[in-house]
């Protein structure tokens, strides 16, 4: 079996895999302070360690990425596959500075150019919310990050005295009839409009209708508002990890 980690900086998600079935997952707090040895007393709590066959990491935390290496070597005895350069992954890349692109990235791309085609926008709500791009030529070109949903929120929340935080749901109106409610619609609307703004303009850079693809936490809060979100796809991360790990497999 596959454990796929998607190790991102406000949170990890682990998928395990038979194949090509996602069996189950699990999302815990990210700690880049965290030991490989509290990396396998963790995971093992979660996973039959010794059903795992490999571990494929993309990781947005670079101290992390030595702790999994000793997680896998000790605690799971499986390969790791770390995703980054060098690595397989069947999306040509024409970015100028493929080395600055984050792993999360890549694997997102390429999970949306197998499952939806290409050109696609892929529209991921994490700590920044990311746009990738890839090409009607099945190329990934680049992309826009914006500052994310929550970290906005929080900064708002800690410059205005009189604004406490609310719950990331959906306002009953978009007009708000508490202070709640307007930060709520704000929160909704305002981010929906963003996302709305740049696929647009993205679209009108490449001249073509590409498909835009949510994923990411709070995907399903946002996507329902935003007119040019064509699907939200919570698994896209993982989906993509597995696709990288099997053409990496497959050479080996």
């Amino acid at each position: 079996m596959l454990l796929a980690v998607d190790a991102g900086n406000t949170q990890t998600v682990f998928g395990l895999y038979a194949g090509d079935r996602l069996v189950e997952q699990w999302r815990v707090a990210t700690e880049p302070t965290r030991t490989g040895d509290e990396l396998g007393t963790l995971i093992g709590d979660l996973v039959d360690l010794d059903t795992v066959d490999g571990v494929c990491l993309s990781s947005t935390v670079p101290p992390l990425i030595r702790e999994y290496e000793h997680f896998a070597t000790r605690w799971a005895q499986a390969p790791l596959l770390v995703v980054g350069p060098g690595v397989r992954t069947g999306i040509p890349m024409r970015h100028e500075a493929p080395h600055e692109v984050g792993p999360d990235r890549i694997v997102n791309s390429v999970a949306a150019k197998e499952r939806y085609g290409a050109p696609c926008i892929v529209v991921d709500f994490g700590t920044s919310t990311n746009f990738d791009v890839v090409s009607a030529e099945g190329e990934y070109v680049g992309g826009v990050l914006a500052p994310g949903i929550e970290i906005s929120m929080e900064a708002l929340f800690a410059r205005a005295a009189r604004l406490t935080k609310v719950d990331f749901v959906e306002p009953p109106a978009v007009i708000g009839k508490t202070t709640a409610q307007a930060l709520q619609s704000g929160l909704v609307y305002g981010f929906a409009g963003q996302v709305d703004g740049i696929v647009e303009r993205i679209r009108g850079e490449l001249g073509a209708e590409a498909r835009a693809i949510a994923t990411g936490g709070l995907a399903d809060l946002i996507a329902p508002h935003a007119r040019t979100i064509e699907k939200v796809d919570a698994n896209l991360t993982l989906e993509g990890l597995r696709m990288v790990w099997q053409r990496n497999n497959a050479q080996t």
